[in-house]
């Protein structure tokens, strides 16, 4: 039986860096004084702002970072400079998880099912299954090299245990959202609550 094509496809280039916090915070107050990405990327890349050793790494790095961040809203953006740690990681991985679906659905469908199953597990293998799962429906998974399927697998990891919803043994930590940040997502978006490790209790009546 061939693969089951679905039109909606996964990006997969999440093969540079992980949460990028610091680099973020920069990126996100210089935007707040130019309110232009496009000025901030012009600005970043001309002066080497985030210190790369190439301008081809300065780029990418500029790049994923910009994309990820045009994904918040103003709320989002402003919790992102005024918040604490907790939060501006929070911020950060939704911003991760609206920039990459597959990011989120593995986040939604494997991370949070597994810990309200109470298996708080996230073993790398875990990551293999369920992509080895939505290839049977999206046809762009099957060409990976299995070299970009482990850098894939390892970034994404590095970016949970970064986010502090990964520890080092791969146990998965239940994380309580705070009121700001929950206030600070579009009610269109209230759902993307549930890429994080929460529980119903933690979330009840700011997913309506």
């Amino acid at each position: 039986m061939g693969t089951i094509l679905n039109s909606e496809k996964y990006s997969m280039s999440f093969t540079t860096g992980g949460l990028f916090l610091q680099e973020s915070i920069k990126l996100a107050l210089l935007h707040q004084h130019l309110q232009n990405w496009e000025t901030v990327k012009e600005q970043v890349i001309a002066a080497n702002l985030l210190q790369a050793r190439t301008i081809n790494s300065a780029k990418r790095v500029c790049y994923e970072i910009i994309n990820r961040l045009r994904q918040l809203s103003p709320d989002e953006l402003e919790l992102l400079l005024d918040g604490d740690v907790h939060e501006q990681k929070h911020v950060l991985w939704l911003a991760i998880c609206r920039h990459y679906r597959f990011i989120a659905d593995f986040a939604s469908e494997v991370m949070r099912e597994r810990l309200l199953s109470l298996q708080t597990d996230l073993k790398p293998e875990e990551f293999d299954f369920f992509l080895n799962r939505k290839a049977e429906w999206h046809a762009e998974l099957e060409s990976l090299s299995p070299s970009t399927r482990t850098r894939l697998r390892q970034v994404l990891y590095k970016m949970l245990r970064e986010s502090d919803m990964l520890n080092d043994n791969y146990i998965i930590n239940a994380v309580m959202l705070s009121p700001r940040l929950l206030s600070a997502i579009p009610r269109e978006r209230r759902h993307d609550v549930f890429t994080f490790p929460v529980f119903e209790s933690g979330v009840r009546g700011k997913t309506q």
